[in-house]
């Protein structure tokens, strides 16, 4: 049983499934970093008090050794203890929650409190007008002052409507515990699948701000083989085709290697929109 109070200069890293998790990039990132540091299950939230199972429903099927087996969807909490960086990180890896958003909150950030962690990092994915042929764009909010100070990030000026991870972030925040909140731009034209290029854009992110030696692992090649995918899209297509090269100029006219915060809103605010007009009855 791991012992949170003993952790070396722990980091939480947190991402759910959902409305925050545009093309699976959040999650996949961290996915990813529990498979390549071999992350050790701590515990997972009892979900009978948080999800509607008619909408996110158990799934059954055989473990490893042909036992048939009932999985129910929660929220799971990780350590992995990287020998490299010096210090442990505490992985979040849930599913936005279908009620008591509150009360969920306060229960992952007493096991962040009893991990004695000095930072939160939340991340999120959301849809853009970003061309799949330039590189992700990243943005980096916080609304500790302190922390946007040091690290150089954008105060966090989003207005609107918002998910579990503001939710999560906010109570970081009345807590006391200095939280940044980190958003890759998926390009909306392609974001029907998994999006691996955005999750490396993450990690590349973590890294730079946290210091950390984060292995790649395949995340490369699979960020490849999605542009890839993504080109032949835009050949087979000579409307998407002309939407890229617009979005190109676009990108190319502003001169930034990536998004700023007040542009992750503006597209935050853009999709909603987006969203509201091809979905009016949800």
């Amino acid at each position: 049983m791991v012992d949170l109070a003993n952790l070396r200069d722990p980091v939480v890293i947190a991402a759910f499934e959902g409305w925050n998790d545009a093309a699976e990039a959040a999650t996949g990132a961290v996915d990813h970093l529990v498979d390549e540091w071999e992350a050790e299950l701590v515990t997972a939230i009892d979900p009978e008090d948080y999800y509607d199972f008619q909408v996110n429903r158990p799934q059954v099927g055989l473990d490893e050794e042909g036992v048939r087996r009932l999985s129910w969807p929660t929220t799971r909490v990780y350590v992995a203890r990287p020998e490299d960086t010096g210090r442990d990180i505490l992985l979040i890896r849930g599913i936005e929650p279908n009620m008591r958003w509150r009360a969920f909150s306060r229960e992952l950030l007493e096991i962040v409190d009893e991990s004695n962690a000095q930072i939160v990092v939340v991340l999120g994915a959301l849809l853009a007008d970003s061309p799949h042929t330039r590189p992700i764009p990243v943005s980096a909010t916080s609304s500790d002052p302190e922390l946007t100070a040091s690290w150089s990030l954008e105060p966090s000026t989003y207005e609107g409507p918002t998910g579990i991870t503001g939710v999560f972030a906010d109570l970081c925040t009345t807590l006391g515990i200095p939280s940044v909140s980190i958003w890759s731009a998926i390009p909306h034209y392609i974001a029907g699948t998994p999006c691996p290029k955005a999750s490396l854009a993450l990690l590349g992110k973590i890294e730079a701000l946290l210091d950390l030696a984060i292995p790649e692992g395949e995340l490369p090649e699979l960020a490849r083989a999605w542009q890839r995918g993504a080109d032949e899209l835009s050949e087979e297509d000579p409307e998407v085709a002309e939407y890229v090269q617009s979005l190109e100029e676009q990108r190319d006219t502003t001169d930034l290697p990536e998004a700023t915060g007040e542009a992750i809103a503006a597209e935050f605010e853009r999709y909603l929109r987006r969203r509201n007009k091809n979905h009016p009855s949800d």
